[in-house]
């Protein structure tokens, strides 16, 4: 089994990648759309991959995704389903993790990084549904193919029981309502090995810095406008500075994944690349 590593990384990337409004800023305009992916794990260490969260993906799909990333030195975050976290809201959700774990999920391989779990803003703190769900997650992809076996007949394209390789996996939870910005949860978190998501929404939902696992896991969607604004150099150097605080071994030495998901105006990418220079992040391009 793969071990978390030596000296620790900093995976720095953006929420999602395919975007038709990028083409021509971002993508060069004459690359098609099924080469926007190999373009863009050529460029950052790491992508979080935000459309597993609006749908079931096929193993195909994952095995496509994972072909188009380099070899070595990328990972993928991975966004749990939606129906998951928004619909059952965490309840009753055996067979739709087994769905998710054996939708493909297996064959990212070396290349899977941290989980992301984003709760709905109107869903309150719940300790014991919490708990239940924490103690439901896969911590390795040998747990995960355990998980995989629970799933039905709503997998309609094919499943995957075996995993390409053996590695540990991380799990990060992003929160919104206000009631779970508060130390109950954060012990909670701290039980379970689980990341608090340190989300930046432009003041929308409550804001903190946490650190609640062996790496820490932050999200931004715009200082001064969701989802649309970009961060300036002074900004971009103060993240700079936590990063390195994080990854300082003197204060425990976690690895880091930032993720922009401030696409709307095409900043996103731009705003990836300008903080991996300030840490000194390389992309890989094999």
């Amino acid at each position: 089994m793969s071990v978390l590593r030596h000296a620790p990384c900093a995976f720095i990337g953006i929420s999602g990648y395919d975007y038709a409004s990028w083409r021509g800023r971002f993508y060069p305009p004459g690359l098609p759309p099924r080469r926007w992916l190999e373009y863009a794990s050529r460029r950052f260490n790491s992508i979080e991959l935000n459309g597993t969260f609006y749908s079931l993906k096929s193993p195909a799909v994952f095995e496509r995704w994972a072909s188009a990333a380099p070899a070595h030195g990328f990972v993928f975050a991975i966004k749990g389903g939606r129906f998951i976290t928004h619909n059952l809201k965490l309840r009753n959700a055996e067979a739709s993790l087994g769905n998710f774990f054996a939708s493909g999920v297996l064959a990212l391989g070396t290349k899977t990084g941290p989980f992301l779990w984003q709760l709905p803003g109107t869903y309150r703190f719940d300790a014991d549904r919490l708990d239940a769900f924490m103690r439901l997650l896969p911590r390795t992809s040998s747990d995960a193919e355990a998980v995989a076996r629970w799933h039905d007949d709503r997998l309609r394209r094919g499943a995957l029981l075996e995993a390409s390789a053996r590695v540990r996996y991380r799990h990060a939870f992003e929160v919104r309502h206000p009631s779970y910005f508060q130390p109950e949860f954060y012990a909670l978190l701290r039980e379970h090995q689980c990341g608090f998501v340190i989300a930046d929404t432009a003041g929308k939902f409550p804001y903190s810095e946490e650190v609640t696992a062996d790496f820490v896991y932050v999200r931004l969607h715009g200082s001064t406008e969701l989802y649309a604004s970009g961060y300036s150099d002074a900004e971009l150097d103060a993240w700079a500075g936590k990063i390195a605080a994080w990854r300082d071994p003197a204060r425990g030495g976690r690895d880091v994944y930032v993720y922009f998901d401030n696409d709307a105006k095409v900043h996103a990418p731009f705003d990836a690349a300008r903080l991996a220079e300030r840490v000194g992040v390389v992309a890989a391009v094999s």
